[in-house]
This record gives C-alpha cells, structure tokens and sequence, in this order.
C-alpha cells in the first residue's frame, strides 16, 4: 500500500507541477500580448510612448490623445486579438476533430466560404452595411460548413473524408474569389482588402459585431476541451469511453465554424494563424487541451498583434495588410509539416 500511495503521490505532484509550467507560460503571453498591444497603440503619423498611452486609458492625457487612441487605434488592436485568438482556437478544434495536423479553417475552406460570400456582400450589396457583410459571412461559413459534412457523410463521418472534401470545397470557394477579383472593375479595393485580410480602418463597430458570438464561443470550446482530448484517441476508443462521437464532432466543428467565421468577417481572410498557433501550443503544452485552447488563442492573437506591427513598421507610410505578414510566416511553415508528414508516411 505504501508503494502504491507514493506512486499516487509523485503522479499528483507531477500534475501539479505541469499544471503550474502551464499557467506561468500563459501569464508570460499575456504579459507580452499586453506589450506588443501598447506597442501596435504608440505606432502611427502621431507616435505616443508607452506611458502616453497608459495615462490615455485614464483619461490622464490631452484630449487628442485620448480620441486617436481609444477611437482610431484601439479597435483595430481590439480586432487583432479577437480575431487571432478566433482563429487559432478554430484551428486547434480542425486539428483535433479531423486528426489531420494540416486542417485549419483556410486548409478546410470555411475561411473560404466566409470570405466569398462577404466579398460578393461587400461589392454588390455594399449599400446594406457592415452588418449585413458579417452575417453573410457567418452564412458563407455555414454553407461550406454543411456542404462538406453533406458530402463526407456515408454512415457517419470519418475524419479523413471531412478533411479531402473541405480540401476540394476550399479550392472552389478560391476560385469563385478570383474570379470576382478579376471580374471586380471599381470594386477592386474593396476586393484587394478582403483578400489580404487588411486591419486598416477598422472601427468600434466591426468588433461590437463579433466580440459577443467569440466571447461565447471560446469558453464553450475550452469547456469541451477534455472531450477533444478523448477523440483524439479514435472514434473506437471514444465511443467505447461513453462518449457520442457524431455529436461531440457536430458541436465542435460548430464552434470552429463561428469562430473562423466571425473572424472573416470582421477583417477578410488571414492565413495560417489557425494551422500556426495551434502547433505551437502543443509543442508548449504537450497534448493536454485544458492549456493548449488558451494558449492557442493567445499565441494566434500574438501573431496577428505582430503582424499588423510590423506592416505598420516595415516601409512606412505603406502599410502591408497583416494577412500578407501572416502568409510570409506560416507558407513555409505549412510546406514544412506537409514534408514533416510524409516523412512520417502519414495522410494528409
């Protein structure tokens, strides 16, 4: 019993050390989230240091200050968080539901459908509004979301076929977008800024339009967290564990759906946040999806932070859309898992 008890013992103190390891490294994201926010706030035609913007928040500054920064500047930084935590969290559920390390929501064609569907909002129906563009997003992703569960159905979903016919959809969707570009005349701008997943002139409207349903969604993804660490097992072993695949699967991916979809909406398409951030956090977590969700949408809401700094920073006064920074990083990423997994002989 003493042998027993000690193996107890040392089990629940390596736990409680792992789970520490863990915090400490999310409280560490948040502190440098917090300084590249304040960093992204300082950056502009009027430069503002650090304490500037702190005594702004508070009211503590000039008035022109307090207005470039809380009305012009912030939504956009309030928008790169959402939207890469978004997502990266979408990524991670792709990722675990398909056990496919190469499903995102850019590989799987949801950002695809959200960003065909805003596009043809936005260039023939731009009289509607901001709110309307979104909502045809959220309905673009849906679609696509619908089409390839449809289409990969036979006697459940096995998460191989999910993967191929999101894969295929992607591409259609890809391909109805250029041809809007290229069919596009006046509206090409408009064109040109969904597809390269722009943050400028965002405003305080475009993330009261999606702060509620991601605010929701991410505690209900984290909530389900223990449940994608069963599936990660297999169908077979999950089910045998008591839990109802089919349903379980529906609702996560529903979650992954809102969320990339929101995203799109809000900024247009940016790539590989949802393939990226999820990997990194599992090579920071390990496989527990307790902390990989909320490091995930930490690192996601980081990379886009950056990215949007450093398009801002690079050849001022050009500003390259975030979503271009975003693609420069995570293609070759992406080409090095593709290699990484056939090395390993495994299906992609």
């Amino acid at each position: 019993m003493r042998d027993e008890t000690k193996v107890l013992l040392t089990i629940e103190r390596d736990r409680q050390t792992r789970t520490m390891h863990a915090l400490l490294i999310i409280a560490l994201l948040c502190l440098i989230t917090a300084f590249f926010a304040i960093l992204n706030l300082g950056l502009g035609t009027v430069h503002y240091s650090p304490l500037e913007i702190i005594r702004s928040f508070f009211r503590g500054g000039n008035v022109d200050t307090y207005v470039i920064v809380m009305d012009y500047r912030f939504p956009r930084i309030a928008l790169a968080l959402l939207v890469g935590a978004a997502l990266a969290t979408s990524g991670v559920i792709a990722q675990s539901v398909l056990r496919n390390p190469l499903a995102s929501p850019s590989t799987l064609g949801i950002s695809g459908g959200s960003g065909l569907a805003a596009l043809i909002t936005s260039m023939f129906f731009s009289s509607m509004g901001p709110f309307i563009i979104s909502l045809s997003a959220f309905a673009g992703g849906g679609l696509v979301a619908l089409a390839i569960y449809l289409f990969a159905y036979e006697k459940g979903v096995a998460p191989i076929r999910l993967a191929i016919v999101g894969v295929a959809i992607g591409a259609f969707c890809s391909a109805g977008i250029q041809l809007l570009v290229a069919k596009s005349g006046d509206n090409v701008s408009i064109a040109l800024m969904w597809l390269s997943g722009s943050l400028w002139g965002r405003t305080w409207e475009q993330v009261w339009q999606i702060t509620p349903i991601i605010l929701v969604i991410l505690p209900i993804a984290w909530l389900l967290a223990i449940r994608l660490n069963i599936m990660r097992l297999g169908d077979s072993v999950a089910t045998a564990l008591g839990l109802r695949v089919e349903v379980t699967r529906f609702l996560l991916l529903t979650c992954s759906v809102l969320l990339a979809s929101a995203a799109v909406s809000a900024v247009g398409l940016i790539g590989f946040v949802g393939l990226v951030a999820p990997h990194m956090a599992k090579k920071i977590m390990g496989s527990r999806h307790q902390f990989i969700l909320p490091t995930a949408a930490l690192l996601g809401a980081l990379l886009v932070l950056v990215s949007d700094y450093l398009g801002r920073a690079l050849i001022p006064p050009i500003e390259i859309p975030a979503g271009l920074i975003t693609a420069a990083i995570g293609a070759p990423y992406f080409l090095y898992l593709m290699w990484r997994e056939s090395r390993k002989g495994s299906s992609i």
